[in-house]
């Protein structure tokens, strides 16, 4: 027979789980919200015009958002040559290098790294490059995306490498085989997909950057033939349409930030599906 301790005890347990519920639901709602409302007012400016053309010039309506499109993923690229190795090659030397002081001042290094707001970054590389190369470029918006990438990369693949059993490495230099080849051979090959989890989401991280941008690439209506000119990007693009007068542009914003969220929710499900192999093997 159920005693009221066991009633009071299922009624708690009930009452929990009602409640994180609704908390799930509450960090759930503004993700969904955001997304009904700029299909809402996003989707009707999606055609084959906004991927393929460049913007109209000021006051004419139509056009396309193709040469902030094309300069979004030139600079993530160049942003990736530039942060993905220095964070591989960092993550390495913080799990399997490096003394125990000199390794905590890295680790805290880039945790503060990883809290510096965006705009920082993009002051600290205005001065750096842009007023000594006297003018805005794409090297410059590449290296600032870079820069804010490395500290998270870095954090990331050393958390990964850690997760490598130590047996492996034991086993590796028991054979004789030397300790950059163990590394290389075997502790990367078996973290391999948590460092490009790790990757893809530093890029999901900066794809939408526009503060950074604004001191660095600047923007152009126009397609970007040199690494030294003026680049547009999707953050870019988006605000600068957003500030201006005119409807149609504001239409092409909430069509450009539309476009941005869907790369970002794509970027997110592939992460999913390279770690959902692994999170298998651990269940």
């Amino acid at each position: 027979m159920e005693t009221s301790f066991h009633r009071w005890r299922k009624f708690k347990n009930v009452l929990m789980q009602v409640i994180t519920c609704i908390c799930a639901v509450l960090v759930i709602a503004p993700l969904g919200f955001i997304f009904y409302h700029l299909i809402q007012l996003g989707f009707s400016s999606l055609n084959l015009a906004f991927f393929t053309n460049l913007p109209k010039p000021v006051g004419e309506s139509g056009g396309g958002m193709a040469n902030a499109i094309v300069g979004t993923f030139e600079l993530l690229g160049l942003a990736a040559v530039l942060g993905v190795p220095i964070g591989v090659l960092g993550g390495v030397y913080l799990a399997e290098y490096g003394g125990t002081r000199l390794k905590w001042w890295l680790r805290f290094g880039a945790d503060v790294l990883n809290g510096v707001p965006s705009i920082t970054w993009g002051m600290v590389v205005y001065a750096m490059v842009v007023m000594p190369m006297k003018g805005f470029s794409a090297l410059a918006g590449a290296m600032v995306l870079g820069m804010i990438m490395i500290p998270l990369v870095m954090r990331n693949t050393e958390e990964i490498l850690l997760l490598v059993p130590t047996g492996y490495r034991e086993a590796a230099l028991a054979l004789g085989i030397s300790h950059w080849r163990t590394i290389l051979q075997i502790v990367l090959r078996t973290a391999l997909k948590g460092i490009i989890t790790g990757i893809l989401l530093a890029l999901a991280r900066v794809a939408g950057e526009t503060a950074p941008l604004l001191f660095t690439a600047m923007g152009n209506r126009f397609w970007n033939h040199h690494l030294s000119e003026p680049i547009s990007a999707l953050p870019l693009q988006i605000f600068s349409y957003a500030i201006s007068p005119y409807e149609d542009w504001h239409r092409q914003a909430w069509a450009g930030a539309l476009v941005l969220l869907l790369f970002v929710a794509l970027v997110n499900v592939s992460v999913r599906v390279l770690t959902r192999d692994r999170l298998a093997q651990r269940k």
